[in-house]
């Protein structure tokens, strides 16, 4: 059985697929505690479903991209046969993770995208760092949600000490809502030099507003 916090339609607000139609699968419960996080409704609570019951509401919503997300989705490991049913119906599954739980053994269908834990998260020495080197740059990508110039720095270091404009699709650098100066960090990433990287906006907080919890 599966905890889940909710099943929902909307559109993917982040990632090199922002905009698209997603069907989202929010699962219950996070180790971490980032102190920007927006999503502490998770940690806490959900309700008790099954793989099928969950595959019921996905097919409902006739979207063929589907998110597994959280919380921390990796941390119950019945999330890993939820991934591998929605790849054997032929979604595409897109995996948004904190980088904690280990990545091994997951579908190899499915799309990771991977949050690297800043400094300023309070969490960056709980990286899971062989995440990184499982990383395809075929499918997968990896985000650093930056909240200061320290943020930025770190995300240098860790893009060059493992080559991850070459191990990931693509590298997304995530400003904090409403902590970081978003022409700044536009400056750093445009002189930065790197050619894979890219800054996002969470789209779904300009559309419905600040209130709306991240994908």
């Amino acid at each position: 059985m599966l905890r889940v916090t909710e099943i929902f339609r909307s559109i993917q607000g982040e990632s090199t697929h922002a905009g698209r139609p997603c069907s989202f699968v929010r699962l219950t419960g996070c180790p971490m505690r980032c102190k920007w996080c927006d999503s502490e409704y998770t940690f806490t609570g959900g309700e008790k479903m099954s793989v099928e019951d969950v595959m019921l509401r996905v097919r409902a919503f006739g979207c063929r991209l589907v998110e597994v997300t959280g919380g921390e989705p990796l941390a119950q490991r019945e999330a890993f046969a939820l991934v591998e049913r929605l790849c054997e119906e032929d979604y595409e599954v897109l995996i948004e993770t904190g980088g904690y739980v280990s990545t091994e053994g997951l579908d190899a269908r499915a799309k990771l995208i991977l949050d690297v834990k800043c400094p300023a998260s309070g969490e960056a020495e709980r990286n899971h760092w062989p995440n990184l080197e499982r990383l395809r740059p075929d499918r997968d990508e990896v985000k650093f949600v930056v909240a200061d110039r320290g943020d930025w720095d770190f995300a240098r270091e860790v893009i060059g000490r493992y080559d991850l404009e070459r191990r990931a699709l693509s590298v997304l650098v995530s400003p904090v809502w409403g902590a970081t100066d978003l022409r700044e960090l536009a400056d750093l990433v445009a002189s930065s030099g790197l050619r894979n990287a890219r800054m996002q906006l969470q789209l779904h907080k300009y559309i419905w507003g600040p209130e709306v919890h991240g994908v």
